[in-house]
């Protein structure tokens, strides 16, 4: 997917991605959990390696992501959120994000763990996975 800011957002909030996740990619910290959440499934579908590293807790931040360019994001659906607001130390986000590879459908269904950093910017600690079927 190529990176054009009229667009819509891929995280599919409703919004041109210039007024949605674009200003979180540059820098901008995300105002809740969710929101973080789906700035990143928008950096995955946009490969932006360095953002999902960047916005990763680094407790448990890999030394690198290889991302597959042949995956195609297609849908994000939140399922649910549990705390995460802006006075909240931690959150979970459960949601499905559905893409095609080659070889097929993918679907990836996860309760997602996030942590407020003491200068107030979110990060993705860890996720544990749900059952595939929607």
């Amino acid at each position: 997917m190529s990176l054009r800011s009229e667009q819509p957002c891929p995280c599919e909030r409703g919004a041109a991605y210039a007024e949605c996740c674009g200003p979180i990619h540059g820098g901008a910290a995300a105002p809740t959990a969710e929101r973080l959440m789906r700035s990143r499934y928008s950096a995955f579908a946009f490969g932006l390696e360095s953002y999902l590293l960047d916005s990763w807790d680094p407790s448990t931040r890999p030394e690198s992501l290889d991302i597959d360019p042949e995956v195609d994001w297609r849908r994000l659906l939140v399922e649910s959120t549990e705390a995460g607001g802006p006075f909240d130390r931690e959150g979970w986000v459960a949601f499905t994000a559905i893409a095609r590879r080659p070889s097929g459908r993918l679907v990836q269904r996860e309760r997602s763990r996030f942590v407020r950093s003491p200068e107030g910017r979110w990060r993705y600690v860890d996720g544990v996975a749900l059952d595939p079927e929607l």
